[in-house]
Order: structure tokens, then sequence, then C-alpha cells
């Protein structure tokens, strides 16, 4: 080990945990190739040796720290801060990663994800500390890579920006989302997962490239939170937790079934990121983003994976808001034109109907009929029962009448214990007998609470150049002459 550190002779190093343990698992792996190898259990005793010596490499380890203390955060963002851009090394636990983004907003640092070998952390504590031979050309290339980085950041925003431009049912959404997502190089599988009532997280939506059905490796494709997978599998702790998680290795997950199943779909690292409209809002899901090469973000890319985030969640949240209101136009225009008591569309309802039909029907010469009945001496069902039995009755009789009419034709309820049906394509003759048959089948039912009542109708078919309110004229003629020939009949209307 010391050959192959020799190059880390005569550095100095400051490694930053609160724990003893891992202090001495990073002596133990490192200790002896550096010069001098500081150890600091605060941030505050940090800053006083980063005042006292001159320290090469600063050593930020995450683990043993919560991810919910702000404190704690701010503390060692401050030490990055004090760097002044000097090489900082972070190494952060699986499952905590949230931090990454917040420290390298403090200034520039290199990171790993932890559990990490021993000779593969002084591996990295190596390439942190030993500048490029070439600097120039080095910092040309970094120009570089950052001008592709932001050509790609560019393209993924874009698609996404099309993908959430209309508020579309949340399926077809989330399928557009995982489309866009899979723009970014890279990417094989995206996936959304959204947060339905009763706490039911859901898989909405995936864009597979490589041929991984995440419902399959979850063991089900709603309830996901009850998946054997819920504290390994990045998406899942991203819901449960709130935060940001990257998982640059699958078997750093800690799961073998899971590493081997993400490694057999070319799986390298997992960026997953909750959904939510606000900072500490509820969660609404996460998006799962899946690449084939090990990969280390950069503030950039954090930021930018962050601000889709939270697009998709305020895509997610129009989309929800759109079916809210369908549905509450929906009911709206029930109310507006549905008779409460019978469930039969209204008078002004059936009138803008008739005229639609009317017109339809002229346009392709074809016949229409309308027929008007009433309950006859509906007055004295209700003095006789009361109003209660009534109002039975009569929702009785649109039941009656609604279950022998096609679903082409429309009962409305015009006033009180009056009706209207409109007949599409039907002609004078179909009509008189479709009428016939609803007086035989009211007068044959049994009424709940009273005697069996009956009804008289009146008959007539649409002229070529009539309009709603004549032949609504018509039709009531005949109704009259119907009552007045006796009640329950039927009587045609008679053409102008």
């Amino acid at each position: 080990m010391s050959t192959k550190m020799s190059t880390l002779q005569g550095r100095t190093c400051l490694f930053v945990n609160p724990g003893g343990e891992r202090c001495a698992h990073f002596r133990q792996s490192c200790g002896e190739s550096l010069a001098r190898l500081l150890l600091a259990d605060s941030a505050d005793a940090a800053i006083e040796a980063l005042a006292r010596n001159k320290v090469d490499l600063l050593v930020l380890d995450l683990a043993g720290y919560a991810t919910s203390s702000q404190a704690d955060l701010a503390a060692l963002g401050h030490l990055v801060r004090l760097r002044h851009g000097a090489p900082v090394l972070v190494l952060c636990p699986y499952g905590g990663t949230a931090w990454l983004p917040e420290l390298m907003a403090a200034g520039p640092l290199d990171y790993r994800i932890s559990p990490i070998l021993p000779d593969e952390l002084c591996r990295v504590v190596e390439r942190a500390l030993v500048p490029p031979l070439d600097a120039g050309a080095a910092a040309q290339q970094r120009l570089l890579d950052k001008e592709r980085e932001l050509r790609e950041l560019l393209t993924v925003q874009r698609s996404l920006q099309r993908a959430i431009a209309s508020a579309d049912d949340v399926a077809k959404l989330g399928a557009r989302i995982c489309a866009a997502l899979c723009n970014f190089p890279g990417v094989i599988h995206t996936a959304l997962l959204h947060m339905k009532e009763f706490g039911n997280l859901q898989l909405v939506a995936q864009e597979s490239r490589n041929h991984l059905d995440l419902a399959r490796l979850l063991q089900r494709h709603n309830r996901l939170l009850d998946s054997p997978l819920r504290d390994v599998f990045p998406p899942l702790l991203a819901v449960t937790a709130g935060e940001l998680v990257l998982l640059d290795a699958p078997e750093k997950a800690g799961d073998p079934e899971l590493a081997v199943s993400l490694h057999d779909r070319d799986v390298r690292t997992v960026l997953a990121l909750p959904l939510r409209t606000d900072p500490g809002g509820p969660v609404q899901g996460a998006v799962s983003v899946m690449f084939d090469r090990p990969l280390r973000l950069t503030r950039e890319q954090f930021a930018c994976f962050i601000g889709l985030a939270q697009s998709i969640s305020f895509g997610l949240s129009m989309s929800e808001l759109k079916h809210q209101n369908d549905a509450l136009a929906g009911q709206l225009t029930q109310l507006t034109t549905t008779d409460a008591l019978t469930g039969a569309i209204n008078r002004r309802a059936a009138e803008r109907l008739l005229e639609a039909e009317i017109v339809r029907a002229r346009r392709y010469a074809l016949p229409l009929a309308v027929i008007a009945f009433d309950v006859d001496n509906f007055r004295s069902v209700n003095d006789v029962y009361g109003y209660p039995i009534g109002d039975q009755a009569l929702r009785a009789v649109a039941n009656a009448v609604q279950t022998r009419l096609r679903a082409s034709d429309t009962l409305s309820r015009t006033r009180g214990e009056e009706f209207l049906i409109i007949a599409t394509h039907t002609a004078a003759i179909d009509a008189l007998k479709l009428a016939e048959k609803l007086r035989a089948s009211i007068a044959d039912t049994q009424l709940p609470g009273c005697d069996t009542v009956t009804i008289s109708l009146g008959v007539a078919q649409v002229a070529p150049d009539e309009g709603a309110a004549t032949v609504i004229g018509r039709v009531d003629a005949a109704l009259h002459r119907a009552k007045r020939a006796g009640r329950n009949c039927v009587e045609l209307a008679m053409a102008e």
C-alpha cells in the first residue's frame, strides 16, 4: 500500500466525523500513506485544525449525521466554504445522500457513496490530492465537459417541459415524463411513482430501455410501500424519507438479490427524487432515473434533476386539479340539466336537445317524434296519500318509462306531473306504438303506497320545417285531447 500511495507522502489530511470507529477505520485505510492525518469529531474542532495547519485534503464523513439536522449541515457547509476551492472529499452513506447538493452549493467537492472498500478509498484520496500532470489541459477538458453537460441538461429540460405542457390524466402524463427523462445520456430506465389515497403508492408509468419491469422487481404495481424492498430501493426510500437518494453501485444497497437484479439489467447508478410542490409539503410520489454507468453527479446536474422533480410535481398537481375540475363540471352539468326527483332531464335541457335533434334530423332527412304525457288525476294522489307518496309515484312512473325507452330516446320532466319523450329516428306510426306500450305498462305497474295510476299521451312527428316551440305546442294539444277523451289513452297530433 505504501508503494501505491507514495505520492501522498508529505501531504496532510483532515478527517471529520463524530464517531471514533469511523476515524479508526480511515486511519487504518489511509493513515500510513499520509505525512499527517488530523482527526476532528466536530465542525468546531475541524475549524480549529484548519486554522492551525496547512491541510491538503479535507475529508467529511457523513456517516453518523442525521440528515434532519440543519445545524450539522450548516456547520459542514461552512467547512467547505473555508476551503476556498481547495480539495474536499465527502464520504456519504447510501440513504443519506440528500446533503450532497447542499454541500456542493457551499463550494467545489468530490464525493463517494459509502460503504467503500479500503483500497478504493485510498485510490480516491490519492486522486483528490495529486494534481494532473498538465493542469492547463485538465482545465480545458473541464470546460469542454461542462459545456457538454449543460447542453445535455438543456435538452432534457426542454423535453420535460413539452411533456407536461398539457394537463393530461396521470398515466398519460407519467408516460410522457418517463420518455422525456430518457433523453439524458446513459439513462436506461425511468419510472414515476404516485401517491394515491390512503397512502397507496402506485407505479403509474415507466420507460424501459433495458427490459427491466419495476412492477416485477417490486413484486407489485400498487401499495409499493408494502414491497419487501421498501427499506433498500432508492425510489421507495425517497418517498419514505422525503429526500433525494443516490445509489452509485447496486451492491451498496445491502440487498444481494436487488444488486443482482439491477446488474443483470445493466443498471449501475440509480437516482431517486421525492415529488412535492412545496418544500416540507406532503410527498406526492417519486421519480426514478437509472443509468447504465457509474456516475458522480455535478452540482449543476443535481440542481437540474431537483428542478425537474419539482416541475413533475406541479404537472401532477395540475393533472389532478384538471381531473377534479372535470368531475365538478360534470356534477354541475348534472345538477343544472337533471330533474332531482325523477332523474330525467329538465325542461330547459329538453328544449335545447330538441332544437339540436331537429337540426340533425333535417340535415340527414331522418324522422323525429315527440311524446308528451302526464299522470292522470295526480292532484288527487297528493290529496289522498300525501306529497311523499306522490313523489314516489312520479319516480316510479319515470323509472317504468325509462326502462322501456331505447338508448337513443330521452325522457324529460317538463313540469309537475308532465313529461316529454324525444324519440330519434322515429316516425309517427312507430311513436304511436311506443306510446301505447308505455300507456299499458304504466296501467299495470304497482306503485308504492297508493293505487295504480294511468297516463295520457300525445304524439307528434316533427314536420320538415317545424321548430321546437311549434311541435311542443302540437303535442301538448294532442295530450289535452287525450285527457278530454277520458284519460288513459293516446292521441296523435294534427298536422298544421
